[in-house]
């Protein structure tokens, strides 16, 4: 259950990168956020804002192709503030996308997850309607062989009924081998999970 109660309350974008020298010089923890193209995380990322227009959002999947910083400001319930940079990441699994294309995207996501020493948590969003696929198992298997802290995600709840959404998430857990930590359900647009994963946040800054 959320108790952090963390309240977003300015968003915005900053910078794109595709190399290191281009990743923004302030001193600011950092919330990656990565996923099958056509996952839906453009539409999580404005949710979780609350800036519609924040991440663009295209019916057309690998639109996202550079790594991109938006500077977050939250309020605690005592007002302090906290900032943090939310990072998204390329989506991966495009099937359209040429094999060159598709090895700079891996070759500069992998540098930033390796080489940002302000990486505090990876979001891993997985669409709540099917089953695991190869490139999201192989991108968690990745993360946790490189001791990267992973939150997995499942988007599109809306798009699933209530009494199946328990068996949904079981077979994402199978699907991943998760043996730590929970998975959470989140729907771009209703809000459902947006305070767990803001909890989540939450707690990963003010270690």
């Amino acid at each position: 259950m959320a108790d952090m109660q963390l309240n977003v309350i300015k968003a915005q974008y900053v910078a794109s990168a595709v190399r290191p020298d281009q990743y923004p010089p302030e001193e600011l923890p950092e919330i990656a956020f990565i996923g099958r193209s056509n996952v839906g995380k453009s539409s999580l990322i404005n949710s979780l804002c609350r800036h519609h227009g924040l991440a663009r959002v295209s019916a057309s999947p690998g639109k996202t192709q550079t790594i991109n910083y938006y500077v977050v400001t939250a309020k605690l319930p005592n007002e302090r503030r906290l900032e943090w940079y939310l990072v998204d990441l390329p989506g991966y699994g495009y099937a359209r996308a040429g094999q060159t294309q598709r090895r700079q995207w891996t070759r500069f996501v992998e540098e930033y997850f390796l080489r940002s020493p302000r990486l505090k948590l990876v979001c891993q969003l997985v669409d709540l309607r099917h089953p695991p696929q190869a490139s999201d198992v192989a991108m968690y298997g990745w993360l946790k062989t490189h001791n990267l802290p992973v939150q997995v995600v499942a988007t599109k709840t809306d798009k699933i009924g209530r009494t199946h959404v328990a068996r949904h998430l079981a077979a994402i857990k199978n699907g991943l081998k998760l043996e730590t930590g929970g998975i959470i359900a989140y729907s771009a647009l209703n809000g459902q999970g947006r305070d767990d994963l803001l909890d989540v946040i939450g707690q990963i800054l003010l270690k």
